[in-house]
């Protein structure tokens, strides 16, 4: 059902005949949700590889792997899923002896029939004596604030909700913390409270809501003798703002304030010390006195051919620093001020914590499922935890080739396959891709890679601009009015490697989530003759009214505001859901999105496909596909058995439309 609404942005008629498909509440969406889900459902279910990626998904997804870690004296906190587990749980491990037993705190597995309960985040004391976690369900990742005690596991009768990604810093004598959290009903105006264990939470005393916009996201710190309390505030995506109190004196300083260079800092003994941009847009690493918190003295200097970024790692470390170095999106750790270079071979630090002499660091490659591993000058890297069976994992073969986008800029992708394939114009190839936020697409754990490329197909991930490949200037390159060198970027990975012999425009499929669903619909509607076949996760796909849903006001740094005449002229130049024409011969596409997806407002794979449904001809060939999935958001916390069942539905959609299910069916 079409309809006619129009809205008038700065003089420009801009048409939404999909408005109606907004709101997820309405019985008539309800009804055409599950009319496409039970069209999506047989049209997948039919095809006859779907068991064989299930299965073959299954025994991938099943190997035990981590997804964070933090280190308190001997005491390792570990959020893993264990072998054959649903759901990651929060584990504790010795950080002394690899031999001793791990304890399980708290699986939520036992808190939901189906497994849609998740630890979104965890919190220790210092003394790693209490620990605060946060719960969701649904994949809604708004978390409610729990505290446990380790020793006995007891768990608190404490909750706080509207903790999502919460931060929280404990006094030493665990009898308070500080934490973030948000206003009832509120997406916006995040702040940072205290807490009195025992009180009643609605007394919690405000402590931070300086914020310089709504959007402003304070997270808290605190020094290990709960003097000083440090407070990052996330104010856009080029400028982090800290502020620092001395609680004896009540007095707040501004470490850095109104600067666009984000900085990352923590505590360590009686200075800060961390990685910044300022006046390095490769990063360096500055240390500062607590008492002189302005007074910057460069420890790391910055490097023409390394990237350290604030969000990807470092560790004070006796009286050493370990930071997390990149180059060209390959990960290694660097021991300061020798230099000395911890090889992690062609990895990704998903992870990275130090306590008494001790570092641990979660290892992420392409080849295998996310690792801990233990640091000492002693001993050096060793292995730390539960052990893979490296059998399930067929062996790949990366390399990283470099390749001209649409000005000439030098574009650096990872290439995966099997170390017994030569990519040629009959392998079929799964080309991936971001570009936003300073995300660097470093080596990380993907089970759809694997299998795919366990079965012949070839996987490559573009290092678009936008991203951190090359640092705060590769992140300029593609945010705002640079956004369309992104799309180019993409588009041009996808004419290289079949101009190069890698696979053919036939049997090449894109694929992209949450951000990279902004790029790969911009790929169906800018070059719809770019692939066969698009599978748009999560996407964003209305830019004009993106910001009026959830909590995408967070976003218009990256990408500008439509309500700025200016910003509405980048954003409606490419916005997916504006340049869709009627009669057009458009890929196939499987739109995948979730009903609690609190990021993304699942109303944009809905428009979209109701739109390319309506307009494209060549659907005889090429579908329209929509699966929304109840009881999941925006991937974070998503069972294991779902990932399978979305992963087995992805490779089943390529395979078939890609025109490989017998490539399939000979890979058993």
């Amino acid at each position: 059902m079409r309809g006619v609404v129009a809205d008038v942005y700065h003089g420009v008629e801009v048409r939404d005949p999909y408005r109606w498909l907004e709101d997820g509440e309405s019985p008539a969406v309800v009804d055409w949700v599950a009319a496409h889900n039970q069209r999506t459902r047989q049209a997948l279910s039919d095809r006859p590889t779907w068991d064989r990626w299930h299965e073959r998904l299954s025994a991938l997804i099943a190997l035990p792997t981590t997804l964070s870690l933090a280190v308190h004296g001997e005491q390792l906190f570990v959020l893993e899923r264990a072998a054959g587990a649903d759901q990651y749980s929060l584990v504790l491990r010795s950080a002394v002896d690899p031999v001793i037993p791990a304890r399980t705190l708290l699986d939520p597995a036992t808190l939901a029939a189906d497994g849609a309960v998740a630890i979104d985040w965890f919190h220790p004391s210092h003394d790693g004596s209490m620990v605060a976690y946060g719960l969701s369900e649904g994949g809604s990742e708004n978390s409610v604030l729990h505290v446990m005690e380790v020793a006995t596991g007891t768990v608190h009768p404490l909750r706080i909700p509207n903790t999502r990604a919460a931060s929280v810093a404990w006094l030493p004598d665990h009898s308070g913390f500080w934490y973030a959290v948000y206003p009832e009903g509120d997406e916006y105006n995040r702040h940072i409270r205290f807490h009195r264990m025992g009180d009643d939470v609605s007394n919690d005393r405000l402590v931070f809501d300086k914020l310089p916009t709504p959007e402003s996201w304070p997270d808290v710190a605190t020094s290990r003798d709960g003097r000083y309390l440090l407070v990052h505030m996330l104010v856009s995506w080029t400028q982090i703002d800290i502020h620092l109190l001395d609680t004896r004196t009540n007095t707040w300083t501004a470490v850095i304030e109104g600067v666009n260079a984000p900085s990352s800092l923590e505590f360590d003994g009686d200075s800060l010390v961390g990685v910044t941009m300022r006046d390095a847009p490769n990063g360096r690493v500055v240390r500062a006195r607590l008492t002189d918190p302005t007074a910057w003295q460069t420890i790391v200097p910055e490097r023409p051919d390394v990237v350290l970024a604030p969000n990807t790692g470092f560790a004070p470390f006796g009286d050493e620093v370990l930071v997390t170095a990149s180059r060209v999106a390959v990960d290694c750790l660097e021991r300061w001020p020798s230099g000395e270079v911890v090889d992690l071979g062609v990895a990704g630090v998903a992870a990275l914590d130090a306590d008494d002499g001790r570092a641990f660091v979660a290892v992420a490659t392409f080849g295998a499922p996310i690792s801990v591993k233990r640091f000492t000058p002693k001993d050096g890297l060793q292995p730390w935890g539960d052990a893979i069976d490296p059998t399930v994992v067929p062996e790949l073969k990366v390399t990283q080739v470099h390749y001209p986008s649409l000005d000439g800029t030098s574009i650096p992708m990872f290439v995966m396959h099997r170390a017994d394939i030569t990519p040629s114009t009959t392998t079929p190839l799964i080309l991936n891709g971001y570009g936003g936020f300073a995300i660097a697409e470093t080596p990380a754990w993907m089970p759809n890679l694997a299998a795919w490329c366990g079965a012949g197909g070839v996987y490559c991930i573009a290092g678009l601009r936008g991203g951190y490949e090359y640092g705060e200037s590769w992140h300029y390159a593609g945010r705002r009015a640079n956004k369309q060198k992104v799309f180019d970027d993409f588009h041009a990975a996808a004419d290289w490697l079949v101009s190069q012999g890698y696979t053919s425009r036939e049997i090449l499929g894109l694929v992209g989530r949450s951000n990279g669903g902004l790029l790969t619909g911009v790929a169906i509607t800018q070059r719809p003759d770019l692939a066969r076949a698009v599978w748009c996760g999560v996407p964003l796909l209305d830019m004009i009214r993106f910001p009026q849903f959830l909590i995408a006001r967070l976003w218009t740094d990256e990408y500008g505001d439509p309500d700025v005449p200016e910003e509405f002229g980048w954003l409606y130049a490419y916005s997916p859901y504006h340049h869709v024409h009627h009669g057009a011969e458009y890929p196939a596409v499987l739109f995948t999105t979730a009903e609690s997806d609190t990021r993304v407002d699942p109303c944009h794979a809905r428009k979209m496909s109701a739109l390319l449904t309506w307009a494209s001809s060549s659907q005889s060939e090429r579908p329209i596909l929509l699966l929304q999935h109840g009881r999941a958001g925006h991937g974070v916390g998503k069972p294991a058995s779902m990932v399978v069942n979305e992963g087995a539905d992805a490779l089943t959609f390529f395979s078939w439309q890609l025109g490989v299910e017998s490539l399939v069916e000979a890979a058993k």
